[in-house]
């Protein structure tokens, strides 16, 4: 870890504590925080959010910067239409080519995602780092990348096998699993348009893959993270959230707003395997995230912890928290937390990244103009692995 990282990490270790000695004096003396109290804190968090999210950048800068390093030492990933994904698109840019499919060439099968993947080099893995920055479940899912886009069916498990102990000489008992309906995966697109100045394309020395990535991870990471959070399953994906189970409901007059007591339910409403299983986690966003810090179990132990590195995720319960902005604020009625085992999600991609440009869309104003497309679709089969705290009614 470089020093800048480093140091940016111990000062948001220390701002975080001086956030809980606020906490802890109020709470020793039996009695709410003051005025005074509550803006340091809010002050203190909102600063620490401002850390995170410079380390999160300088992250990026330094993977961006491992990523010219490869190129200049020659080096070259296996697929060939991804080693020149660079002069790819200058080549579409200029009107050489009209459309190219990036990613296409990656191999039809079940892929889950890490936090610990090597460092992307191609532009479509390009566009899905950055379209995971906008919000987590691109990055926490199980993705199901096919070739063409059929439905297909992915299987649904209510009852599991259960061996039974043998005498020497017998014959085993017979124990096959129950199934559920099939739960069905389409392919449903996604894409936007960009315009480009023709001087960004015909100049040599401007980082146009890096340009058009960036662009289209979040045109793209915004509208997919969305509908794959809280989609309703009709004319888009079913979103994590509206497939998960309920679990814990909040308390009444508080406007949806949780406690320790209520994550911790969550936590283990869940059954064993589930709950440890290694995508095991929470979703919320930066509101839920906020008043997370402060909450206590009942022996008086902050359930939140500030990640050690820049490479780990604040951890709730000894869980990871996934900051998705697309998840709902604390409010009556509404889901603002999930936890479950986040990679039992499916994502099914088609192919890869489609990208088509046209010289007549901006003509009046030298432009090139860049149209990016994605067919996914995206489900959850073991309903039973995820499910959410929803504030009382009321």
């Amino acid at each position: 870890m470089s020093d800048i990282l480093k140091s940016q990490v111990e000062a948001r270790q220390k701002l975080w504590h001086e956030a809980k000695a606020i906490v802890d004096g109020a709470e020793a003396e039996k009695r709410e925080m003051n005025a005074q109290e509550t803006e340091r804190f809010e002050k203190l968090t909102a600063e620490i959010d401002q850390r995170k999210a410079f380390i999160d950048e300088y992250q990026t800068i330094a993977e961006r910067e491992a990523r010219a390093a490869q190129a200049a030492e020659g080096f070259t990933v296996a697929s060939p239409a991804s080693s020149d994904d660079n002069a790819t698109l200058r080549r579409l840019a200029k009107g050489e080519i009209r459309s190219f499919e990036f990613g296409a060439e990656k191999r039809a099968g079940l892929t889950p995602s890490t936090s610990g993947a090597p460092v992307p080099t191609s532009f479509y893995d390009q566009v899905v780092m950055k379209a995971s920055t906008v919000g987590p479940m691109l990055t926490t899912s199980k993705i199901l990348n096919t070739t063409s886009g059929e439905i297909i069916q992915v299987p649904s498990v209510s009852g599991y096998s259960t061996g039974t102990i043998t005498a020497a000489g017998s014959a085993f008992s017979e124990s096959d699993p129950t199934f559920n309906s099939f739960v069905n995966l389409a392919a449903w697109k996604y894409g936007y348009i960009v315009s480009v100045a023709r001087e960004l394309v015909e100049d040599t020395g401007v980082d146009l893959l890096g340009f058009i990535a960036d662009q289209t991870g979040i045109g793209l990471g915004k509208s997919v993270n969305a509908a794959l959070t809280t989609g309703t399953g009709t004319t888009q994906p079913q979103g994590i959230v509206t497939a998960a189970s309920s679990a814990v409901l909040g308390g009444t007059g508080v406007s949806g707003a949780f406690t320790a007591t209520d994550l911790i339910n969550l936590v283990y409403s869940l059954d064993t395997v589930a709950r440890r299983q290694p995508g095991a986690g929470f979703q919320m966003n930066k509101t839920s995230i906020a008043a997370v810090r402060s909450l206590k179990d009942n022996y008086g132990r902050f359930i939140f912890d500030p990640a050690l590195s820049a490479d780990k995720l604040d951890l709730l319960l000894g869980y990871p928290i996934y900051e998705n902005p697309d998840m709902a604020s604390p409010a009556t009625g509404a889901k603002s937390v999930i936890f479950g085992d986040l990679g039992s999600y499916f994502v099914r991609t088609v192919g890869g990244i489609k990208l088509d440009r046209s010289d007549d869309y901006a003509f009046a104003n030298d432009q090139v103009v860049f149209r990016a497309s994605i067919r996914l679709d995206g489900a959850l089969p073991q309903a039973s692995h995820v499910q959410y705290f929803k504030g009382a009614a009321s």
